[in-house]
């Protein structure tokens, strides 16, 4: 890193009261790490590891304890969920990182604890969205569960018992809150929720600007009464949040396998399938050709397909036949923008191609609908929106997400999600964009 550009990075985490863990490989080791027959992408791979993987990872800040990931630009001060797993299985990548990345999941359980100190019983064991550095307050909602997938990528790159000790009986925990306090009827479909009763943390559970939310309401739990409820429960059942459990189940239970718990895969299992059934009865439109969210209580469908609705591909929830047709449809005009996939349909009216998951386009859900497409079969498809995310990058530089039509960057440059620009290659998901770990 140029001793300048340092100075400035340093600089601006400092205004903040962060200070970055700089130092943590070389330009050079980086460079060593991937084989590539081209010089651009030997480029793009060391900047996505320089900036959107090492220069993410923090000191110790109030509240956590241990070294923590930063999303990146001046309003994202915590550790997210989502955010931090493709960091993670990045940085397991690089040798000595054991014990860092044991760290960063250590703050997630850290504050399932303090949480669950003033929790009432069916709150405990709840993980916030983003554990926020102090003074900020403390988020009342949790975010796309997809904590047990980052964990199983971790292993499957080092090979980390210690790892798994620490984190499979407290994701079983987190897993077991999320179906008691979002899957309110049994059906294995989610809600999204909010502690504080806000409409819009709620939203921020999931894809937040989504068009499916547009008139979600927020209620009391349907079923559970008592003085100290409140309308912490959104009326809408999203299918993005239910797949990344269903996802992240299978991560649970495969890992279970792996140390020799049987019982516990048994259970997850169980969950998983409740939450495959349940989708494709309720959720599943042949005509959209997708997965669709349904009001909670009637079950109703809510016509319009968003980003959300691609995320069964990643779980494994299609059947081969209903796979066949999301592919078709993804396919098609309405999802095929010059740069794809946009965050709704854009035959919608609400379709604006910059507009934040209302038409914009972002790499990480791009990465995880092409692994998706890619595991049924569909390699010409999953192929083309990764190397036309790999190729918007190299022209327009590595940004939070980008305009559907022409390409260019929006949000904060460098956003540790996009990161996934790199994974989607690593994973052999492109076919002209080509670059491996040596």
């Amino acid at each position: 890193m140029k001793r300048r550009r340092f100075l400035t990075t340093t600089a601006a985490w400092s205004a903040l009261g962060m200070s970055p863990r700089v130092g943590l490989a070389s330009d050079a080791d980086l460079g060593a790490l991937f084989e590539t027959d081209s010089p651009e992408l030997l480029t793009l791979a060391k900047r996505v590891m320089e900036k959107c993987v090492l220069e993410k990872v923090m000191d110790p800040t109030p509240p956590l304890e241990r070294q923590w990931v930063v999303p990146g630009g001046p309003h994202y001060r915590g550790q997210w969920i989502w955010d931090t797993m493709f960091v993670v299985d990045l940085l397991a990548l690089l040798p000595g990182r054991d014990g860092l990345i044991r760290e960063i999941f250590g703050n997630y359980w850290d504050f399932q604890d303090r949480w669950n100190e003033t929790a009432p019983g069916y709150a405990r064991d709840m993980i916030t969205v983003a554990i926020k550095t102090a003074p900020q307050e403390v988020r009342q909602f949790s975010q796309i569960p997809i904590l047990a997938w980052g964990v199983e990528r971790v292993f499957q790159r080092t090979g980390d018992r210690k790892l798994l000790a620490q984190c499979l009986p407290r994701l079983e925990r987190f897993h077991d809150w999320f179906w008691r306090e979002r899957d309110l009827h049994s059906n294995g479909l989610l809600v999204v929720g909010s502690y504080s009763g806000k409409l819009q943390h709620a939203r921020w559970e999931t894809f937040d600007y989504e068009c499916n939310m547009d008139d979600m309401r927020m209620t009391r739990h349907p079923n559970r009464k008592g003085t100290d409820e409140g309308p912490w429960y959104a009326d809408v059942c999203v299918p993005g949040n239910t797949a990344y459990l269903i996802m992240g189940e299978r991560s649970l239970a495969r890992l279970a396998e792996v140390v020799g718990d049987g019982k516990m895969a048994a259970r997850r299992r169980k969950r998983m399938e409740q939450g495959v059934a349940g989708m494709r009865e309720h959720m599943w439109d042949e005509e959209a050709g997708t997965f669709l969210s349904v009001k909670r209580d009637s079950l109703e469908k809510i016509p319009v397909a968003t980003i959300g609705s691609w995320i069964p591909l990643t779980a494994g929830v299609p059947t081969r036949a209903m796979a066949a047709r999301m592919a078709e449809v993804l396919g098609s005009p309405a999802w095929q923008t010059p740069l794809p996939v946009p965050t709704v349909d854009r035959t919608d009216s609400r379709w604006k191609s910059n507009a934040f998951w209302r038409g914009d386009v972002w790499p990480s859900t791009n990465y995880q609908i092409a692994s998706g497409l890619a595991a049924y079969g569909h390699h010409n498809l999953a192929a083309d929106i990764a190397d036309k995310t790999v190729a918007n990058a190299l022209r327009n530089g590595i940004n939070e997400h980008y305009d559907s039509v022409s390409g260019k960057g929006l949000g904060v440059p460098d956003y540790c999600m996009s990161s996934t620009i790199l994974t989607m290659m690593l994973d052999g998901l492109t076919k002209e964009h080509r670059l491996s770990v040596s």
